[in-house]
């Protein structure tokens, strides 16, 4: 989850509104894709075409001239290529051999009795057909998103403001979820994303609210019906957002509701599996100032404390730090140096390298403000979605250290072993019978 963070120790804002990882590995490259708009789809028995847009009127034509239903369409992924294949197909052999024969009015006279085709992945071929076609669409796909996260020609106004944004798409579309209070989600999961505005500015132009598409007289009121009506979103029901977003060609017969409610747990379990080739990815574990990196927590606290002088469990021991305060102090540590700032000073650089050479030089490598900046809920959100430190702090050690102020008051439950001894010399039951004798 991406947390919006606002420093309170200096007057500008500063956000993260995208999650932050620890680099792995890079992407692999994939081949250059163009997006063709504006694709003919033919029909497979004649020379009528329909553009790709009007896909419903060649369906329509298929039923009406020759009797062909095609099943699932809208989860054809390349639906032009789909009709190119079984129209070479269909040239070759009859009709027949692929589909299955559907005969109206079967108790009818014969003479109004009609055959139709269903064409659908039950087939074999059709469905293997189907499968090549959501591989290669998938394929386009991640390598139209990967030439988008690359693009720095990006340059666009906020559809809201008279803001300017360049370089990269993510800045205007955090923007707008910031300024807003219009997100479309991250922009790791859209792709086509100066399509996808152009047709949400498109809409605004039209005085079309973006959520029910009502249409308003000024723009006026136009803002005011999507303010009152929280209607600054759009509509994860309206299929021709579809494209703009991956979850849609991720997997096969599969709609994005399908796949967003999929549960692990319902999996049906093969009795024979066999979990001992599992081979868990190793976890490593991410230094606070550097990138020195260890499969061993105990290492990356070793080269911590040897390296930069940083003792997290000496800072533990004299803090009287609970588990939860660790792990509060470790993000806003991360946080601090990610927005390259002395956590001790406060101290502005322009680099991470800088800070870290101050933080050194400087001696404050274990000079933490007050409790009350770093103690903060906010800082409950890891800064690295990936930071296996988070998950070695322990508090076992708290058993035996004072509690510091506001520590946790130990609970001792009542015996209930005699329940009924227990009734009679409860003092609410006294105190019930003292209001009942005096009433």
């Amino acid at each position: 989850m991406a947390a919006c963070i606002r420093n309170e120790t200096s007057d500008e804002q500063e956000w993260i509104l995208e999650p932050l990882c620890f680099p792995e590995r890079p992407a692999a490259e994939t081949e250059s894709f163009s997006h063709h708009g504006t694709e003919v789809v033919t029909c497979m028995f004649c020379s009528h075409s329909n553009p790709l847009s009007e896909k419903d009127l060649i369906l329509k034509h298929l039923v009406l001239e020759h009797k062909l239903v095609i099943a699932d369409v809208k989860l054809i992924a390349d639906f032009p290529r789909y009709m190119q294949y079984w129209k070479k197909r269909i040239s070759e052999q009859p009709v027949t051999d692929f589909c299955s024969v559907i005969k109206t009015n079967t108790q009818g006279f014969v003479e109004k009795q009609e055959h139709y085709f269903l064409l659908c992945d039950i087939l074999p071929e059709d469905r293997v057909l189907r499968e090549q076609l959501q591989q290669k669409r998938l394929e386009e796909i991640l390598d139209q998103q990967q030439r988008e996260r690359d693009d720095t020609s990006f340059q666009r106004i906020c559809m809201f403001c008279n803001e300017e944004f360049s370089g990269n798409r993510s800045s205007l579309l955090n923007h707008m979820a910031r300024e807003h209070s219009f997100s479309v989600g991250l922009p790791d999961n859209i792709v086509y994303c100066i399509e996808f505005l152009d047709h949400l500015q498109k809409k605004l132009d039209n005085l079309q609210c973006l959520y029910c598409e009502k249409t308003f007289r000024d723009k006026t009121t136009l803002k005011d019906h999507m303010r009152k009506k929280q209607h600054r979103r759009i509509n994860a029901n309206n299929c021709e957002y579809d494209r703009f977003y991956i979850i849609n060609y991720l997997e096969l017969g599969k709609t994005w509701e399908e796949v967003q409610s999929e549960d692990d747990r319902e999996m049906v379990e093969d009795e024979e599996d066999d979990w001992s080739d599992w081979q868990a990815h190793p976890v490593c574990a991410v230094c606070l100032f550097c990138e020195q990196q260890s499969e061993s927590m105990d290492q990356v606290y070793a080269h911590m404390k040897e390296t930069h002088g940083f003792d997290l469990h000496k800072l533990k021991t004299d803090l009287h730090l609970r588990f939860y305060q660790q792990v509060k102090l470790v993000n806003y540590i991360r946080r601090e140096i990610h927005h390259c700032r002395c956590y001790g000073c406060q101290r502005k650089f322009a680099s991470k390298a800088e800070v870290i050479c101050h933080v050194m030089d400087a001696g404050h490598v274990m000079r933490l403000p007050e409790t009350p900046t770093w103690d903060q809920p906010q800082y409950y959100f890891p800064t690295y979605e990936n930071d296996a430190l988070l998950c070695v702090l322990s508090d076992s050690d708290s058993e035996s250290e004072p509690h510091g102020p506001g520590g946790d008051i130990p609970v001792i439950a009542e015996d209930i072993t005699n329940l009924r001894a227990l009734k009679q010399s409860s003092v609410l039951n006294h105190l019930l019978k003292n209001t009942g004798g005096s009433s």
